[in-house]
């Protein structure tokens, strides 16, 4: 049962690179239909990945950045009156030794206990959201900082390389190690099961790709979703962003908040697995598995891993 229309309902999104609260509320369409639109997100970075894969652990000084962000996302939905209905942590998590130091500073912060998911939980709660919003079965491509999470029916496979992931391994822009690394990904995480569908693109990659290829000034839900575009739109996107200087590409739409250190690596290994699907054309979505919490679960759902 789908809560009642306009209620506003929020989750909260701890990943690798950045914490996402979304509040949304479901609203009736024109068919008679409810549909679950964004109302209000905001974004911090917390780089939790950036300590994880350097040491193993977060960090105390992350530790408290991380506090904070939540306690600031707890006033506003106390601000706003919204209850939070569910709040999750991602790859980061799920690689660190002390995610449990994490998880009891979270919880006191944020007055709530947030629930490590598995790669496959992942993908199947961003898989729901589309299927949910397009009444249709795409499949979804999810490139976090931390990991990427690709389902498409009741398959689904998560693979722990990200956009942040990239980076700390790579650097700005993948060099001549880039294509043994591909190769050898590849080949323990095949994607074959996943090749020429009809492909939707989430996350703050997708996103970010959007914004610079649309050339918005700031985020706008309308024109970025269902946004369509093609394997030469990225690549000439890619290349517009790499070509400048670091200042300069951190003034870009959709880089801000240290996004404009990761983006290129994310659109590297984007391209990378549309090239493995043989997939030419691409959706763009906003929704993600922050949008599959709060619809209601369905206890016979079950997603094949590979």
């Amino acid at each position: 049962m789908i809560p009642r229309p306009n209620k506003l309902l929020a989750s909260i999104d701890i990943g690798s690179h950045s914490c996402i609260l979304l509040i949304a509320a479901f609203e009736k369409q024109e068919d008679g239909s409810e549909k679950l639109i964004p109302k209000l997100q905001k974004i911090d970075v917390c780089r939790l990945g950036e300590d994880v894969y350097d040491s193993g652990t977060v960090s105390e000084e992350r530790i408290n950045e991380l506090t904070s962000i939540v306690q600031k996302f707890r006033a506003t939905l106390h601000a706003l009156g919204v209850e939070l209905t569910a709040a999750v942590m991602t790859e980061a998590m799920r690689r660190a030794s002390n995610s449990e130091q994490v998880i009891a500073a979270v919880e006191k912060a944020l007055w709530f206990k947030p629930q490590v998911i598995s790669g496959e939980e992942e993908a199947a709660l961003t898989h729901r959201a589309i299927t949910e919003w397009y009444n249709s079965d795409l499949m979804t491509l999810d490139i976090g900082g931390g990991s990427t999470e690709l389902t498409f029916g009741k398959k689904s496979l998560s693979i722990p390389v990200g956009a942040l992931y990239l980076f700390k391994e790579m650097g700005v822009i993948p060099g001549p190690e880039y294509k043994k690394f591909i190769k050898e990904t590849f080949k323990e995480y095949p994607v074959k099961a996943f090749a020429k569908k009809d492909l939707v693109f989430i996350g703050g990659t997708a996103t970010a790709l959007a914004m610079v290829y649309l050339n918005l000034n700031q985020f706008s839900y309308e024109k970025v979703e269902g946004l369509e575009m093609n394997l030469y739109d990225l690549e000439q996107t890619t290349m517009r962003i790499s070509n400048l200087s670091k200042e300069l590409r951190a003034l870009l739409p959709g880089l801000e908040n240290g996004r404009s250190d990761i983006i290129i690596c994310g659109l590297f290994w984007f391209k990378s697995l549309l090239e493995r699907l043989h997939i030419e054309t691409f959706r763009i979505s906003v929704a993600g598995h922050r949008f599959g919490l709060l619809y209601p679960p369905i206890p016979s759902e079950k997603h094949e891993t590979k």
